[in-house]
């Protein structure tokens, strides 16, 4: 039923290129919502809610693209969080009390589980049978045990997932955090001792999801300390993650933020715009919300010029060596560090064209629908809210899986479903795509 509803529903002003140039940005905006909602409620929350609870405990670690869960396979750590944020996030919105009932089973399994009990932080895996796998400690898989548990409590007023939540905190400022240049530092042991010679210690996409756990436990536990600890992770966000000479991110980088890879990741950038100015919308300070709106807007703007197809979907990464590779470009040592190290490679100086990751996955459309929103709102310049609604239309003909539903993991640039995709892993889950669902059901008023 939601299937052949959701394909009347495209047929209607929405798709209709006339109708849209006689809308005005009010009824754009509020048909944009009226689709996204009905699939975040019709599809992809009903996909998790059918098929992700394991009756062993917590959630099945893979789902083929068939739908079909598999109790033997690894649970990771970091689907596990984020359905806990999911199904929390979902019951705060909608009021269901199945989502409630997903949320609690995941918390307690997440709690009794993930965390260790004796080093403090969170497992990258367990074993189907709930013992741990990998016991390795990345912050990227905390930050999200933060982001879930704290979430958890929003939702519900679980004080036990607040306390786990903050447990987890205290253990990453303890040994993650890095008091001399700032940030968060990625990789280590159980004992939470640090690899030696690691040549990107400081990861873009660990610090940006830190930056978003801090924010939403910040909203729940108003800390002096967690206060400050958010402001100065806004700053590196925004002054050493963030190249504001060519509004791009800086992926891998060094403890003293020297760049490591030249790499443009353009679902990463339109996501960082939007989470960037979140983080000092709930911090609260008014000089540090104009600054990042005006981050989020040039960036929005960027990415539309460079990473958005005219066809409409958000690009894959761009290669500007030609391939992943660590260090400066030889044309550019000595000017400089990080990505303006690069600027001459880019008026024409490097030795090979940038290369385009080919497939396109499913999680820079959901970014690209709210990073342009946001931007829109900010600015109130139409052109952002007509490149979110493209985007959309982009999932809708392209990336939404109307045969076993949710979407599917990976498209080709030409809209060819790779229907080897998995629709649960390690990284694939409703994190990207549900809080897409949220975030314009609560943008759009």
């Amino acid at each position: 039923m939601y299937m052949r509803n959701l394909v009347i529903l495209m047929a209607v002003l929405f798709l209709s290129s006339s109708g849209m140039a006689k809308a005005s940005d009010k009824e754009v905006a509020e048909q944009l919502k009226k689709e996204i909602v009905k699939d975040l409620k019709d599809n992809i929350l009903a996909f998790w809610v059918k098929y992700s609870p394991d009756p062993a405990g917590g959630f099945y670690g893979t789902i083929t693209p068939e739908a079909v869960p598999v109790p033997e396979a690894n649970k990771g750590g970091i689907l596990n969080a984020r359905l806990v944020w999911t199904f929390s996030t979902a019951y705060r919105e909608l009021g269901d009390e199945t989502y409630k009932q997903l949320a609690d089973r995941g918390a307690r399994y997440f709690i009794d589980h993930f965390i260790d009990k004796e080093y403090g932080g969170v497992y990258w895996d367990l074993k189907a049978d709930g013992t741990p796998a990998n016991m390795q400690k990345q912050s990227y898989v905390n930050a999200f045990g933060i982001y879930g548990l704290s979430e958890h409590f929003r939702a519900t007023g679980n004080i036990e997932s607040l306390q786990a939540a903050i447990s987890i905190y205290d253990v990453m400022i303890k040994h993650v955090y890095d008091p001399v240049n700032g940030g968060f530092i990625e990789n280590f042991s159980r004992e939470w001792v640090m690899p030696e010679n690691i040549r990107s210690p400081k990861g873009m996409n660990n610090n940006l999801h830190v930056l978003e756990a801090l924010t939403n436990l910040y909203r729940v536990w108003r800390d002096p300390g967690l206060r400050e600890m958010l402001k100065r992770q806004i700053d590196v966000e925004s002054h050493k993650v963030l190249d504001q000479t060519t509004w791009h991110e800086n992926l891998y980088l060094s403890m003293d933020w020297v760049n490591q890879m030249h790499i443009d990741s353009y679902g990463h950038d339109i996501e960082f715009s939007w989470l960037l100015a979140e983080a000092a919308e709930v911090l609260g300070d008014e000089e540090i919300i104009a600054d990042t709106r005006r981050i989020a807007v040039k960036m929005a703007e960027v990415n539309l010029k460079e990473g958005t197809s005219e066809k409409g979907y958000v690009k894959g990464e761009k290669f500007w060596d030609g391939r992943p590779s660590f260090g400066p470009p030889p044309q550019a040592q000595g000017q400089g560090q990080g990505r303006g190290q690069r600027q001459g490679q880019r008026q024409g100086q490097a030795q090979t064209p940038p290369v385009f990751q080919e497939r396109l996955e499913w999680w820079p459309q959901a970014e690209g629908v709210v990073g342009y929103v946001n931007a829109w709102q900010i600015s109130g310049d139409k052109k952002y809210l007509d490149a979110a609604v493209n985007v959309w239309s982009w999932i809708k003909n392209h990336v939404i899986d109307y045969e076993y539903g949710e979407w599917y993991g990976n498209v080709t640039p030409e809209g060819e479903p790779i229907k080897t995709s998995e629709k649960a892993s390690m990284w694939r889950c409703p994190y990207h795509n549900s809080r897409m669902g949220f975030e314009i059901l609560n943008r759009i008023q």
